[in-house]
């Protein structure tokens, strides 16, 4: 807590706030005693509590890093595969969801970990998936061992902090929300426990998939995957424990950039896979905290995508921007087999780890695609 007024002094917006309250030579109407007394107590209990647990984070952070040695989990990559299945329903209903938020140290990068809060132990957390109209249940619990509280801030809710405040969570609590889907689409949901944007960087995103009644249209697979990057102490590909840099994340400087948690994720641990001929669905988001991606797969046109409703989609798109915060839809027909590669196509951003794998199996089509040069 004496980080606070330190901390304080520093920030040029809380200095000129105060001086232009206090400072009777400034040329104009000088501030009365009750607007000083009023803008010290809006800090003191807005303002300061908010620094207070920000700060407080920020040191919890650095001693989990300071204390990781061993790993809590192998990785925390969530399978693309691992998909809720799809809804078929005509009428709305209630349906029961659970989030629980874990703190543990996982690999990163081959040779390089890292201390992530995460939802359900996986980067991004589970796919949420309902039909608009439903009214939709969520339990979050913190798990006991964790060291600060969570809760989710889910952008298909309607309602102040998107249900955060109503779920914060202490370590060892759980509290269930109550919501009712009101709009169709894809979108992100995020812890949003002060601050927000550590929780995210630290790997607290996942999505939620609202449908229209009678569901999607049906499609022969469907996969999950979010980017999202890091701001390490170490450089990229550096090995041993990467603590968490502040400063690299105000900057927007990251040093590694991943599909679902890890550098290698969707290229060697868990590639995408799939048959010649199948019509694919992809959803796409982006946890950020500070930076979109270009998404692209190198050898495929996208049928459609849509952020938003699939009422608004695009036909015959190449490569889509998901901002941070957001989730959008892919649909495309695999004609030939072959290992494509999704990226972001910022190309630099692959070599820090936006690359991905989807291998197509089947028979080859020399009419739409020539399997080798001809003599």
């Amino acid at each position: 807590m004496t980080r606070i007024v330190p901390w304080v002094r520093g920030k040029k917006i809380f200095r000129v706030f105060f001086l232009r309250l206090i400072d009777r030579n400034s040329g104009r109407r000088p501030a009365s005693r009750s607007v000083v007394m009023a803008g010290a107590a809006a800090f003191l209990l807005v303002v300061f509590p908010l620094l207070a647990i920000s700060l407080l984070q920020n040191d919890v952070a650095d001693a989990q890093d300071k204390a990781a040695k061993t790993l809590t989990v192998p990785n925390v990559v969530r399978d693309p595969h691992d998909v809720p299945p799809p809804i078929h329903r005509k009428k709305p209903t209630t349906v029961k969801l659970e989030l629980t938020t874990t703190e543990v140290v996982s690999a990163l990068a081959d040779g390089s970990t890292y201390s992530f809060w995460t939802f359900n132990n996986t980067v991004p957390g589970p796919m949420l998936r309902v039909m608009v109209g439903d009214t939709v249940e969520l339990t979050i619990k913190n798990s006991s061992d964790s060291v600060v509280s969570h809760n989710a801030d889910l952008h298909a809710v309607n309602g102040p902090g998107g249900g955060a405040p109503m779920e914060t969570v202490a370590p060892g609590e759980s509290k269930t929300f109550k919501f009712k889907a009101l709009n169709v689409g894809a979108f992100i949901y995020h812890c949003a426990f002060a601050p927000p944007y550590l929780h995210i960087a630290k790997g607290m995103y996942g999505a939620i998939i609202v449908e229209p009644v009678g569901g999607l249209p049906k499609v022969d697979r469907e996969f999950y995957v979010m980017q999202g990057e890091w701001y390490t102490s170490g450089k990229f590909g550096q090995k041993g424990h990467q603590a968490f840099d502040e400063d690299k994340a105000f900057s927007e400087m990251p040093e590694y950039f991943t599909f679902n948690g890890h550098a290698t994720a969707l290229k060697t641990i868990k590639p995408l896979e799939a048959k010649v001929g199948e019509s694919i669905r992809l959803f796409f988001g982006n946890g950020g905290p500070n930076v979109g991606s270009n998404f692209h797969i190198i050898g495929e046109v996208f049928n459609k995508v849509y952020t938003g409703s699939p009422k608004t989609y695009v036909v015959n798109e190449e490569a889509w921007y998901v901002p941070p915060g957001s989730v959008a839809t892919f649909e495309l027909t695999l004609e030939v087999p072959g290992n494509y590669l999704l990226v972001d196509h910022a190309l630099w951003r692959v070599g820090k780890g936006a690359l991905g794998i989807l291998k197509v199996s089947g028979p080859q089509n020399d009419a739409i695609y020539q399997s080798a040069p001809k003599k």
